[in-house]
């Protein structure tokens, strides 16, 4: 098994009262700062390897982020999907970062959008791989694993909490299992993603996510669950700023065509295919995606800086 190195720097911010939200920083401390925001699940050191190293060649700061009840974060409830903004904003600040880019994963993707909205004058560009689409309001799409998401999201509130602690305490003694279960999803997943979770790098990373970063609480998954099934609190129509969606069109989870949806809400936008990659793909392709995100970030400052 690879060793994955702890993170240049780990840690956690308070955020409103009684809270807190862990972080873990990866990459150069002085470079363009980019906050990588987790999948449904996951925890703050769930960011590729290749991704890390690259960070660190090119002078590029990346601060993964762990939602509530993951990790280092207090458990808490958000009203919407919109209020996580609120909260990345007092870790910028905290951190001394003004302008970033944003990416979210999967069930990151509404709360990078939330950010790109809520904080356009300090969102330079926001990356989205294969991003939930809402499933209320004017701007929902049907399809995916999101149906069985609307379903469950009544019951989830008053079951979530009891069946997480239960996997909470399966994952803490499940160390010398974990690896065997991480490949028992990639053989039940299409054949993009079984691939990928048999790299062995990327197999390292998904462990030292779960075990250092998410075995703490297990019920935040379904937390996600519910507010993505909310009304998000903005419209994705209104946001301003440059994004670029990666969806791979053998998508099994999110569907390619909720790639397509969210690309036509968005003004300024580009949908960038992954041809036969599945959910994970983004993960494979996380230098391409960085690098894509840094020449928007250029072109951005040559507009303001003619």
């Amino acid at each position: 098994m690879i060793d994955v190195e702890r993170p240049k720097l780990e840690g956690n911010v308070a955020v409103g009262e009684d809270r807190r939200i862990g972080f873990a920083e990866f990459g150069s401390a002085t470079g363009r700062a980019v906050f990588w925001l987790h999948g449904t699940p996951g925890a703050r050191r769930q960011i590729p390897i290749e991704a890390r190293g690259y960070a660190e060649r090119e002078d590029i700061r990346i601060i993964g982020i762990d939602r509530p009840g993951v990790g280092s974060s207090t458990p808490h409830s958000y009203e919407s999907v919109h209020s996580f903004a609120d909260d990345l904003s007092t870790i910028a600040d905290t951190l001394g970062i003004d302008r970033f880019a944003v990416i979210g994963l999967s069930g990151g993707g509404p709360y990078a959008l939330a950010v790109a909205e809520a904080m356009p004058e300090r969102v330079v560009v926001t990356g989205i791989l294969g991003g939930v689409a809402p499933t209320h309001g004017p701007e929902a799409i049907d399809g995916g694993a999101m149906e069985i998401g609307k379903i469950l999201a009544p019951l989830l509130p008053t079951i979530g909490m009891p069946i997480g602690r239960v996997l909470s305490s399966f994952v803490r003694v499940a160390r010398p299992i974990a690896g065997p279960a991480i490949g028992l999803y990639g053989r039940l997943s299409p054949v993009a993603d079984r691939e990928l979770l048999q790299r062995p790098e990327f197999k390292a990373m998904f462990l030292d996510d779960l075990l250092n970063g998410g075995r703490k609480q297990m019920e935040a998954p379904f937390a996600d669950v519910v507010v993505f099934c909310r009304d998000w609190g903005f419209s994705v129509s209104d946001i301003t700023g440059p994004v670029r969606w990666w969806h791979g069109d053998h998508d099994h989870i999110i569907p390619f065509a909720h790639g397509e949806h969210m690309v036509q809400l968005l003004s300024d936008a580009k949908l960038i295919t992954m041809h036969g990659e599945s959910h994970l793909g983004g993960l494979g392709m996380a230098v391409d995606i960085i690098a894509e995100l840094m020449d928007v970030w250029d072109q951005q400052t040559r507009i303001l800086i003619p």
